[in-house]
Parts: structure tokens; sequence; C-alpha cells
């Protein structure tokens, strides 16, 4: 079976993309790689074919037709990995605002008792750099207001630098997780509870993008918000166990 596995999902990443993949490569600790591009038309994609001549058995690459959101991008990337026989399998971002070093306190978390880890801002020792206080509070706000609808009992519930567990990736049944946007994140980290995995935070340091743009939209918040609300009245008639 193959250990570790990291989903990076990616659309005009190409200032990013290829210091991403040397970073992750140049770890301590052996992890592969596996690059989930939505037509990317500033060539990301093209930079990491490239980049496999390098790294032909750990360098892997989905390209998809357009933007189809950061949830079925990672839904992919889940069904792939565990085809594949991932062990462990990680999300992050390609902008840098997820430390690549941190991979290795996500795994070692999980290697020692957690299902799921999460890269958190928001527990004792974790932090937020180089953000301004709006994308602040939004986020404080989003993680308070997940906790007060659902009660999961996690600091950081819309976090996206996380590991799972290969069990808990095919326990759950991800045709059933609806979200498409940020909200994704906080559906994955609530289906994991409900279904009695163990789930633990380990402080990072979140920095903000240097290069590249945001994906955050308007039409990401609603989802969350609204989204929320229906993710909870559901879970008490469905469960998310496939």
């Amino acid at each position: 079976m193959k250990e570790r596995v990291v989903i990076i999902p990616t659309y005009n990443e190409k200032e990013n993309v290829e210091k991403m993949v040397r970073k992750v490569f140049s770890l301590p600790l052996p992890f592969h790689l596996l690059i989930i591009d939505d037509g990317s038309p500033d060539g990301t994609a093209q930079i990491v074919k490239q980049l496999q001549a390098e790294f032909p058995s750990k360098l892997h690459i989905i390209e998809r037709s357009g933007k189809l959101g950061l949830g079925t991008a990672y839904i992919t990337g889940f069904k792939w990995c565990i085809n594949e026989g991932y062990e462990y399998i990680f999300e992050m971002d390609c902008d840098f605002s997820h430390n690549p070093d941190d991979l290795i306190r996500l795994y070692d978390a999980c290697a020692n008792g957690a299902d799921v880890s999460i890269g958190s801002r928001y527990v004792k020792g974790g932090k937020v750099s180089n953000w301004p206080m709006d994308r602040i509070f939004i986020s404080k706000f989003a993680s308070f207001y997940v906790q007060m609808i659902t009660w999961i009992g996690i600091r950081d519930a819309t976090a996206g630098f996380v590991c799972y567990k290969r069990k808990v990736l095919e326990t759950i049944d991800l045709d059933k997780i609806k979200f498409i946007g940020y909200a994704f994140q906080i559906e994955m980290k609530f289906a994991s509870k409900k279904l009695g995995f163990k789930i633990k935070e380990v402080p990072v340091t979140f920095t903000d993008r240097i290069e590249g743009t945001s994906k955050m939209s308007k039409g990401i918040i609603k989802e969350a918000v609204f989204g929320v609300i229906s993710m909870q009245w559901n879970s008490f008639f469905n469960s998310y166990r496939r």
C-alpha cells in the first residue's frame, strides 16, 4: 500500500506550482503529489506535466475542463487516491498559505492516533499572518457560526489543510458531500465527526498568498452561511456512511 499523497487543486497558479512541487518533494518525509487543475488558462497544467518528466512516479495530474469547484476537485482526488491505495491523504492549497513543512506534523498526528488532523489557525499556538482584518473576521465568524449550529467541537472548521486516514474517506459516502465551495471543508469535518472519527487540531500559521489571486467570492460565503443549517438538518435523517 502506498503511504502519503497530497492533493492540491489549482486554477491559475503558474507563479506557485513549480515552487510548491519542489518544496514538497524536498521534505525529509516522502510524499506524492496529485495536482487537480481546472483548465487553468495561464498554463499551470503544462508546468506540472513538464515536471512529471523529472518526478515520474511521484507527481500526478488530473486535468478538468473548467472551474468545477473546490469540493468536486477534492472528491475527484479522494476517489483517485483511494483507488491508488494511499494510506494518508492530505489537502493543501498551492499558494503557500499552508506551510508544506507542516505536512509532517499533520502526518504525525494521524500516525499517532487521530483519524483526521487539521492544520488549525484557531487553537493555542495557531495564528494568521498577513491577512486583512475583514478576512480574519469572516473566517473566525464562520468557525464560530459552524460551532453554534453543529456543535462539532472544531475551532477551525473552515480549514483547508487536512490529513485523512484512508479509512475515513472509505467510510464516508463521498457522493453525499454536496458543497462545492469552501463550505466543502466544513461538510467533510462534519461528516467525519458524525461517523465517530477522532479529529485532532494541529496549530499552524496561515499566511496570506504572496503571488496569484484569491478564489474567495460572495457566492462561496453564501453557500457556507445557508448550507450549514441545511447540512445539520439533513443529518438528522440521513447518514454520511457509505
